[in-house]
């Protein structure tokens, strides 16, 4: 009887623990990235009444006999499982499509989180809610970024600036009319940058000099830069490209072509720019954050990191949607989102917690019951035990 008391105890102390991992679950239904626990149960040990017997003179084996002592919590384990997608708008919200985690750190240490609701502080460092610096790289002037590095801290360069480039290559598409008459001419002109960022025009006009022949020249001068020669159909072969001796500036006129028709020649593209001031800034699926500068460029400016662990049910539960490694958790595995098994990140977006209220549901009703029948088991003990008392009556 005091084996059966003890062992209705053990039921409403494990079964309790079971309402507190679901009732636990239950309030984090809403909270970004939360990832529900489920409390396992396994038998203690069991007294030998009888031990087993073999077969022997002609009778046959007998099976042990053993009484329970009960029950005792096996484990709390964490459910990683993607959550739902929360679309927010805000750039700086990100959501982890995947396996992993984002890397903070609070001046201490460095936690993990798959919370990804962040911003840019005062500094320009993107933090989290709590103020907790978001890792990964810097990005250096060239925009290059080293994943390879040490991961640190994630700044956005207020007021950063994009050093003007002078342009040495102009490209030139189109067609020139083959059915217009010899001396025949066209000009088109497109903005170019010199080593200042001091923008100018360059011009380029086309002279018809022969049945299958255009002459080239820069900026309305009369000397002829270069030759561009048609076969009867009127496709380029040969004379491209042309190079402004002026400049410097080589002009790739290869898609050119000398149908007849209308005339459609014009630029398409140079490799110079002004000065560009950082206007805004974007993060991509594999997290490099891009600025947009004034001047139409976009440069990489950092990247953020993720990490990931052989055994994410070994971290620790740190509070405030955090997690710490653990000696069972595995070492810190260091990349960059959509390698090495992470995942990819969506921006403007948010990881709603993974807790299913259907499942929760039933498991208060399972918890419940539970605990019921083991309150029965103690009230029947005590009920035993009294008839027992009353025997010597």
């Amino acid at each position: 009887m005091l084996r059966s008391l003890f062992s209705g105890i053990s039921g409403l102390r494990t079964h309790q623990t079971m309402m507190d991992v679901t009732g636990n679950n239950i309030a984090n239904v809403n909270t970004t990235g939360y990832k529900t626990s489920q409390a396992t149960f396994q038998d203690t040990l069991s007294q030998m009444l009888q031990p087993a017997g073999a077969p022997a003179g002609g009778l046959g084996g007998s099976n042990p006999a053993q009484v329970g002592l009960g029950v005792r919590l096996s484990g709390i384990t964490t459910n990683y499982g993607q959550g739902a997608a929360q679309m927010t708008g805000r750039s700086t919200d990100l959501m982890i499509q995947g396996d992993g985690f984002f890397a903070v750190d609070n001046g201490a240490e460095t936690l993990f989180t798959r919370n990804g609701s962040f911003s840019f502080d005062a500094g320009g460092t993107l933090v989290t809610n709590g103020g907790l610096k978001v890792m990964g790289w810097q990005a250096d002037a060239a925009g290059a970024i080293n994943p390879n590095g040490a991961a640190g801290e994630v700044t956005l360069p207020m007021g950063a600036l994009l050093a003007p480039t002078v342009t040495n290559n102009a490209v030139f598409s189109g067609n020139l009319p083959g059915n217009q008459p010899v001396a025949s001419a066209l000009t088109t002109s497109m903005t170019v940058y010199d080593a200042a960022g001091t923008a100018s025009t360059l011009s380029v006009t086309f002279t018809k000099t022969a049945a299958t022949t255009w002459d080239v020249s820069y900026n309305g001068g009369a000397t002829v830069h270069g030759t561009l020669t048609f076969d009867a159909a009127g496709a380029l072969v040969g004379g491209s490209p042309v190079i402004d001796p002026a400049t410097g500036i080589s002009s790739d006129l290869d898609g050119i072509t000398a149908y007849s028709g209308n005339a459609t020649v014009n630029p398409q593209s140079q490799d110079g720019s002004a000065m560009g001031s950082l206007q805004s800034f974007t993060i991509s699926k594999d997290g490099i954050i891009n600025g947009v500068f004034s001047n139409g460029l976009k440069q990489p400016l950092g990247q953020i990191a993720l990490v990931n662990f052989n055994n994410p049910t070994g971290l620790e539960k740190a509070g405030d949607s955090m997690y710490r490694n653990t000696v069972n958790s595995g070492p810190i595995q260091w990349g960059t989102p959509g390698t090495g098994g992470k995942g990819v990140l969506s921006s403007g977006s948010l990881e709603m917690s993974n807790v299913d209220l259907a499942q929760e549901f039933t498991n208060l009703v399972i918890a419940q019951r539970g605990f019921q029948a083991n309150s029965r088991v103690i009230t029947t003990s005590d009920s035993l035990l009294e008839d027992l008392v009353n025997l010597k009556r």
